[in-house]
């Protein structure tokens, strides 16, 4: 796989790395509010979390629950408590190798209510959106195994439960049990602020516009390149450019695009797209130890296109999307999940549009097929030349439910009108 690194071009901002932050958040009695619950109060009382910052992720080791004490239990997890504001969750462990096979439960305490939720499944993930194997970021011995992340809005308490379960299609050898991964760590991310404070800023924030307008195809240079869409840069929607690594990585072009969900769940509002790709940018960076955001380009329910990872929004940035298939292409994350929940007309539309731009400015038609060289995965071997949709879906490189069954029935129809954006 060919890349290049190339210089930060007049950024400042320094790589603050990506371990886990290791501020533990400790049990306590619930506060007045939380008596409303009609689920069971906290059990370990200790000292009240310090005052709120906002920004930041409380990484908690999850232990055995009910009798099972031994290492890799099959039952972990963390009892009621109270912690500092948070409002994404997901589970990570050591080696992003190893697979969970099991079920991930999580319910929290609405921070504006004192309520609790019911229990609420995160997806297990299992490493189908990662750089490719050996590439730098995949090798930097920070990847940790990690769910999907989970958006719960604004809350300061949080249970979790993991259960472990027999891989499918596994034959169970008596008296072998299922067991969890080592290392289990429950991470509950707070997206910070709107706009990262002004130490956080690298300098040449201030000429950089929050949001690119759109503007119309220049079909004298360019044919068949549709015209580019209104994109929310990184500085319109708040990221620090300080948690992230420092330069850029690219690949030689973009053939294809792989259209994902996000699987954080539908219970946001469009104005909180900014909160959840700041939440999304911190797991992936700080819990699950990417270079960066994994996806170029997000998209929210009601169609507002977002730059993801940096380096540029025209250029060819290697992302960390597709496990297998990130060289030559690009990954379009549409916030929410969409396994049953079918996603916007809205949210079609600007994959059509985004995808008609950014393929066209290589030439490539984005109802057609291609050809990618396979870096690695579980559905081809490394190597392998592979053809697919110009706009193609996660599980079409990779064997995962992503991008969700109501959103991959869609993608004939983002193709029909990705083709037609671009005169075809």
């Amino acid at each position: 796989m060919m890349y290049r690194i190339r210089g930060m071009r007049g950024f400042l901002a320094s790589s603050t790395g990506v371990t886990c932050a290791a501020a533990l958040a400790l049990p306590l009695a619930p506060p007045a509010a939380a008596t409303t619950s009609s689920a069971p109060p906290v059990t370990n009382p200790a000292a009240r979390p310090a005052a709120h910052t906002p920004g930041g992720t409380q990484s908690l080791p999850l232990t055995p629950l009910a009798r099972d004490r031994a290492p890799g239990a099959a039952e972990q997890g963390l009892t009621r408590r109270d912690v500092r504001h948070f409002s994404l969750v997901g589970v990570v462990w050591d080696d992003p190798a190893t697979e969970l096979h099991g079920r991930v439960e999580v319910r929290t305490r609405a921070t504006a209510t004192g309520t609790w939720s019911g229990w609420r499944e995160l997806e297990t993930h299992n490493a189908d959106h990662a750089a490719d194997p050996g590439t730098p970021e995949s090798a930097s011995g920070r990847v940790r195994g990690a769910t999907a992340p989970l958006w719960v809005g604004e809350s300061d308490g949080v249970e979790v439960r993991v259960r472990a379960e027999d891989a499918p299609g596994a034959a169970r050898t008596a008296p072998a049990a299922p067991r969890l991964p080592a290392g289990l760590r429950l991470e509950l991310v707070d997206p910070g602020e709107d706009a990262p404070p002004p130490a956080n800023r690298v300098r040449t924030e201030a000429t950089e516009p929050a949001v690119l307008p759109a503007l119309p195809a220049r079909q004298k240079t360019k044919p068949h390149a549709g015209p580019r869409p209104r994109i929310t840069t990184r500085r319109g929607w708040g990221a620090d450019e300080k948690l992230r690594d420092k330069g850029f990585v690219y690949t030689k072009k973009i053939k294809a695009a792989f259209v994902h969900h996000s699987d954080t769940g539908n219970n946001y509002r469009c104005s909180q797209a900014p909160s959840v790709i700041r939440g999304i940018y911190r797991y992936h960076v700080k819990s699950m130890g990417w270079r960066d955001l994994g996806y170029n380009f997000l998209v929210d329910k009601c169609g507002n296109i977002y730059e993801g990872r940096a380096g540029g929004v025209s250029k060819p940035v290697l992302g960390a999307h597709t496990l297998g298939f990130n060289s030559n292409s690009m990954g379009i994350a549409v916030l929410g999940t969409y396994s049953s929940k079918k996603p916007s007309s809205a949210a079609l539309k600007a994959i059509a549009r985004l995808t008609a731009w950014k393929v066209g400015l290589y030439g490539v038609n984005p109802r057609g097929k291609t050809y990618l060289k396979s870096g690695g995965g579980n559905l081809y071997p490394k190597g392998r030349k592979v053809r697919l949709n110009v706009i193609s879906g996660h599980r079409d490189g990779f064997a995962t439910n992503c991008p969700g069954k109501k959103l991959y029935a869609k993608l004939g129809s983002a193709r029909a009108k990705a083709a037609a954006y671009q005169g075809r």
